[in-house]
């Protein structure tokens, strides 16, 4: 397969004899690397939404609503990026100039937003977290973005797809657990554990190093064979003029627009639960921040187990079926654990609630391995569909929608989960109490927001996604007609 760019020949292990574009192990390995910055930014949120309504006080309908302001500037500034990054052509390739600018950035801002001045009035408090926040997700776009796009572009099998979306995903696993572990067994071990207010600004500092240092690597170790990937033939548009069209155009496609809809509710139900998760720990089931890493550690081991399963499974399943097997895991561990503790069935709490909180966290991160794989798969697949519909690649802009979906439903669930906090008068002073006893409906009232709330919105999902309609088949054409497309293009561009 000949590499757009150099048409002396293809780029060294680039491609299989058959002619499917396929990185060595070494480039896959690296390429993980990366996904720091998402997982950091991921791992964090919970950490951010306690930190500034239970230990700052910042009442939760504030909270949600800095989170909803920068979900809103989102909405611009991610098909922006998108854009921009189907756009750049440097000897790096389209996608790297974007990602080494955004890495330090997000890191930088990652660090502010665990670091507020002391003593700030509510309403500055506010503002550092909006504008610390709205960094944070920019940044974070600047790097994710490209980073993503750039996994799509480095191979075309439906196969192999998810297999860089594997590596990515366990490097995703790795990074989740060391940051825990950070977490649970350093900055916030021993009394007052999470409460404690003095202990976040080194824990946000050292997990925006960790960020940067795993970009670093990630960019230095993939960019030649980054740098020989296929470019696209024609010049670059003008974001003048290019940019609204494009959005429309990648929403024209309703392999997309069902997708987006899909991760967007998923992405929002599984924000809502994290936003609560640190509540529902300390103040329900009770149990210290050691105990919380065990059920952190279980859901790792979830995904941990379902990741692998999903090359096998959707080597005999199609991938919209997966992600409803997914989903069904989810939502069951969503429904029935806190169900049962809502009714006041089941009210263990302390080391007596360990083992069922594990079991289920890990259950749901069976679930969430299996669309951890088959979402992102999905997407690449309908960036080709896109191709073949309209003549034009937009990987940017399809992964800035994933992108945009994810950050925005996480934004989402947060401000559902601060305002559910404010409908049941959660008490803004309660992380300053250790040991705080709440009264028992707003216990069950936190665990209904918690788990069942969740779960509604992620049965939504599920029905919004079975219209998705590319199947095995259907690839497989997809394929063979962007080969013999670039074939021309590389033919064309040879005799001119």
């Amino acid at each position: 397969m000949a590499i757009a760019g150099d048409v002396t020949g293809p780029a060294p292990d680039a491609a299989t004899a058959e002619g499917e574009l396929k990185p060595p192990f070494s480039v896959k390995f690296i390429y993980g690397f990366g996904q720091m910055i998402e997982s950091g930014y991921l791992t964090v949120a919970s950490f951010v939404f306690f930190y500034y309504t239970a230990v700052l006080g910042l009442s939760g309908g504030l909270v949600g609503l800095a989170l909803a302001i920068s979900m809103a500037v989102d909405a611009v500034f991610d098909p922006l990026i998108g854009s921009i990054s189907d756009n750049v052509r440097s000897k790096f390739g389209r996608r790297l100039p974007l990602m080494v600018l955004g890495a330090p950035l997000m890191a930088l801002s990652l660090g502010l937003l665990f670091a507020p001045p002391a003593a700030l009035a509510p309403f500055l408090l506010f503002g550092w977290l909006t504008g610390s926040k709205l960094a944070l997700r920019g940044f974070a776009s600047m790097f994710n973005l490209p980073y993503f796009a750039l996994g799509a572009e480095m191979a075309d099998g439906y196969v192999e797809r998810s297999s860089i979306v594997a590596f990515r995903t366990f490097a995703g696993i790795a990074a989740g657990l060391l940051i825990n572990v950070l977490a649970y067994m350093v900055f916030f071990a021993g009394p007052g554990g999470l409460q404690r207010a003095e202990a976040y600004p080194a824990f946000g500092w050292t997990v925006a190093g960790l960020c940067f240092v795993s970009a670093a690597i990630c960019c230095l170790g993939i960019w030649r064979y980054a740098a020989r990937l296929p470019q696209p033939l024609t010049p670059p548009k003008s974001l003048v003029h290019s940019l609204i069209p494009e959005v429309i155009e990648i929403f024209r496609n309703p392999s997309f627009r069902v997708l987006f809809t899909s991760i967007l509710l998923t992405s929002a139900a599984a924000g809502l639960t994290a936003a609560l998760n640190s509540h529902a720990y300390v103040f329900v089931w009770k149990v210290a921040p050691e105990t919380i890493l065990f059920i952190t550690l279980a859901y790792l081991f979830g995904i941990a187990v379902g990741v692998p399963i999903t090359p096998l499974l959707l080597r005999r399943m199609e991938k919209r079926s997966a992600v409803v097997l997914g989903l069904g895991f989810v939502i069951v561990g969503w429904t029935v654990l806190p169900g049962l503790r809502a009714a006041g069935l089941y009210a263990p709490t302390g080391t007596d609630a360990l083992g069922a909180l594990m079991l289920n966290a890990s259950w749901i991160g069976i679930g969430s391995g299996f669309f951890a794989i088959a979402y992102p798969s999905m997407m690449a697949d309908a960036a080709d569909d896109h191709e073949v519909r309209f003549g034009t690649r937009r990987e940017g802009m399809y992964f800035a929608g994933l992108g945009f979906a994810g950050k925005a439903a996480t934004g989402l669930g947060a401000l559902i989960a601060g305002e559910a906090l404010d409908w049941m008068n959660f008490p803004q002073d309660a992380g300053r109490q250790i040991n705080a006893v709440l009264p028992e409906h707003m216990l069950a009232q936190l665990i209904l927001a918690w788990g069942p709330a969740a779960a509604v919105i992620g049965i939504v999902s599920l029905v919004m996604l079975l219209p998705y309609g590319i199947t095995r088949e259907r690839h497989v054409v997809i394929a063979a007609t962007l080969k013999a497309k670039r074939a021309l293009d590389v033919s064309e561009g040879r005799s001119s």
